[in-house]
């Protein structure tokens, strides 16, 4: 993140998303990946190498798609609510 944002001037210095957006993107393509594997295995049985070669390439698709607009969400979110990391500067 940048320390201030460059239209407005804003300080995004406390901005932090943590690992929040990384759990998301596991739970939402995870479950998807998960739910069409299964569906094309019981409905098709392909072999394990056909597994592989589409699942793989998908989960890795979708997953670095997905992190970067959650990333945002989380932060927005933050911003909306007004939360801050707890620091205690003495």
């Amino acid at each position: 993140m940048a320390a201030r944002c460059e239209s407005c001037g804003y300080d995004l210095s406390k901005a932090d998303s943590g690992d929040g957006p990384a759990v998301f993107v596991i739970m939402i393509a995870g479950f998807a990946i998960a739910f069409a594997a299964l569906i094309t295995e019981f409905t098709i049985h392909p072999p394990i190498w056909v597994h592989l070669v589409i699942w793989l390439p998908l989960t890795v698709g979708l997953c670095l798609g997905l992190l970067r607009p959650l990333k945002g969400l989380m932060l927005a979110a933050q911003f909306m609510n007004r939360a801050s990391q707890a620091r205690h500067d003495d």
